[in-house]
């Protein structure tokens, strides 16, 4: 039996949400403390979610792999937060940013959860507000918004360039308020190993302690995952360099489907690698596409100081293609963009792959302070980095991976396959389609932790009232227990000579290089051979130094790189079976005469849901089939 049941409310799709929260079951204060949810993940998803699950009276246990909440990667993101108070009166509304955010995925996308999340947004900005988060202000005090990619519409809120960071710390501060009340139950340096299921639900889940290496069991009514993306699978990324796709994984290969893995999104402005003992790259903001422009030399390989070129020599490329959105156009497209540019030999900087994005039209109309107010913070990051000053000479900017619009398959009440697991946040494959808007990452994390799951969970709750405390010795966390001690084993007896990261840098390549903006069936086959013949060489060659039974940060790196070996394969098996170019899934093979991505409607209207069928054994594709009731599927067009 397909275990797919979306559960969307009937009706109009501008009620559907009204009418679920109407309908659906609730657990009534008292019932509330004898129920224990487990929240893994502390990012704006976790933290929110954890916080506001526990002010309503469930007793919570949140776990953490860095030694603070506050280190999550949601501190990472600059630009801002969508929501559509329209303040500025130019058109904006809660249906302009549903379709915005259904054309900007490619129409691929499921309708009721994207409009609910549109629908959301207002609160989120309110509930972020009153937790002091310190959004910009216009002159009169109103919050202000600027413009972010793929939009014709001022609804982005911000805090300069350093917007996720403020609101981490507003969502860590209401978490650290439950936990000090006696509410949540914080674990950090903990990493989540194997998902416990007994009787078909989940009910605890196997750690780590990364500390002291001690495996620990920890049981609950209901388990939410809000760990983010695997971006890092690219090996050079924006993401942290810890940040992976295990704990998703482990869920995945226990019964959660993994939904449409291979959309992948590649931000189109981070700072270039600089060499090769790099582990990370930098994200400069889509905000600063309000001010800066993006342009190359109209000459090959022009070697000439960027200042020296005269407007008449340059070539503003974004602004040529896309007239009607310019340097603010879509991601997926002006990546892409970007590297056919360098592509065909007018990259700048020593390597070539690079364009400039250059302030000085923008410097010279608002002044320099005006511009350090907004990104003042964002240039100091980019001068510290590469010794170059924006305010005197352009950035140089290339693409790099950014974020995971796959994930964990998640039905209207964001439950997976197995009944009582949850996943929120960039964990989840269901708001984005095939393509993120700028600024919509940070707005779907806080949408789903302050006002969704708390909705939808308490659905599922209402049916544990009657259900006792877990305990943790039982023969199904024995049987996780060992599971995960025979993995951690099996990686520790390999006694080879190469790293963890030497094979996580190779895996990153090989992907970049065939499945990253520009992926074909020949190069995917390829991928396809290359990655099973290097996962052969890590379990002959992999050498972790030290014991399971201390801070080992080693068999850190190894279990993640062995985990991120089976998705590459799912990742590349995926883009392949999508025979169709849509959002960030280009293949070549499928494209416009302009080269636009060509989508085909008739056979790829769905979400692809995998299922695990074990080790060594190939997936099993679900269907859910899209329907677009309240907006036309048409050609995507930002011209």
């Amino acid at each position: 039996m397909d275990k797919i049941d979306v559960k969307i409310p009937d009706g109009p799709l501008a009620l559907k949400w009204t009418k679920y929260k109407a309908s659906s079951k609730l657990v009534n204060p008292a019932n509330k403390k004898k129920l224990e949810i487990i929240v893994v993940g502390t990012g704006l998803s976790g933290a929110s979610a954890a916080s506001s699950l526990a002010e309503l009276g469930y007793n919570v246990k949140s776990f953490c792999y860095q030694d603070s909440p506050r280190r999550a990667h949601s501190v990472a993101a600059q630009g801002g937060i969508n929501a559509t108070k329209n303040y500025q009166n130019d058109g904006d509304s809660v249906f302009r940013l549903f379709s915005d955010m259904i054309k900007g995925g490619d129409f691929r996308a499921r309708e009721a959860n994207v409009y609910r999340v549109a629908e959301e947004s207002n609160r989120v900005i309110d509930q972020l507000t009153a937790l002091g988060v310190p959004f910009a202000r216009e002159y009169g005090g109103t919050l202000d918004t600027r413009s972010f990619g793929g939009v014709q519409v001022s609804r982005t809120f911000y805090s300069r360039g350093q917007t996720g960071q403020q609101c981490l710390i507003g969502a860590y501060s209401a978490l650290i308020r439950q936990i000090k009340k006696g509410n949540v139950k914080i674990f950090p340096r903990r990493e989540m190993l194997e998902l416990v299921l007994i009787d078909g639900k989940a009910r605890g889940i196997i750690t780590r302690n990364l500390i002291t290496g001690e495996i620990e069991r920890h049981a609950a009514h209901a388990v939410v995952l809000a760990t983010g993306g695997y971006g890092t699978i690219y090996f050079l990324s924006t993401l942290a360099v810890n940040s992976n796709a295990s704990a998703a994984w482990k869920a995945h290969r226990r019964g959660a489907y993994f939904a449409n893995p291979s959309f992948m999104q590649i931000h189109p402005t981070c700072i270039p690698q600089l060499n090769d003992f790099q582990a990370k790259l930098t994200l400069m903001s889509e905000s600063l596409r309000n001010d800066g422009r993006l342009w190359v030399s109209k000459t090959k390989g022009d070697k000439r100081h960027p200042n020296e070129i005269t407007d008449e020599e340059r070539d503003y490329y974004l602004e040529r293609k896309y007239p009607s959105y310019g340097n603010l156009v879509a991601r997926d497209l002006a990546s892409r963009a970007t590297k056919e540019r360098c592509d065909a030999g007018y990259g700048v900087g020593d390597t070539g792959l690079a364009v400039y994005l250059d302030f000085r039209d923008a410097i010279k109309k608002q002044g320099k302070e005006v511009i350090a107010d907004k990104y003042g913070n964002l240039f100091h990051m980019y001068k510290t980095i590469t010794g170059i000053d924006p305010y005197v000479e352009p950035m140089q900017i290339y693409p790099a991976g950014h974020y995971t619009m796959g994930g964990l398959w998640v039905d209207y009440e964001l439950q997976t396959t197995i009944p009582g697991l949850f996943s929120v946040g960039e964990a989840n494959f269901s708001d984005h389609g095939s393509n993120r808007l700028g600024a919509s990452s940070l707005m779907q994390a806080a949408c789903d932790g302050y006002f969704i799951l708390p909705v939808t969970i308490s659905n599922y709750m209402s049916d544990q009232i009657k259900v006792p405390k877990f305990p943790t010795n039982t023969p199904e966390f024995d049987e996780a227990e060992n599971t995960v001690k025979e993995w951690l084993n099996k990686l520790m007896s390999v006694k080879g000579k190469q790293n963890a990261a030497s094979f996580h840098k190779r895996l990153g390549k090989i992907m970049w290089d065939y499945c990253g903006m520009i992926r074909n069936e020949e190069g995917l086959k390829k991928a396809l051979t290359l990655v099973k013949q290097l996962k052969e060489e890590f379990w002959r060659d992999l050498n972790i130094p030290g014991t399971i039974y201390e801070l080992n940060q080693e068999l850190e790196k190894a279990g993640r790189v062995a985990d991120y070996f089976d998705l590459a394969t799912l990742l590349i098996t995926d883009a392949l079976n999508r025979k169709e170019s849509c959002g960030a899934h280009f293949r070549e093979e499928y494209q416009t005469e302009d080269g636009e991505p060509l989508r085909n409607d008739e056979e790829f209207t769905y979400v692809a849901a995998w299922e695990y069928a074990g080790e060594n054994k190939p997936h099993i594709l679900h269907k859910e089939k899209l329907k677009f009731e309240t907006v036309e599927m048409k050609v995507r067009s930002y011209k």
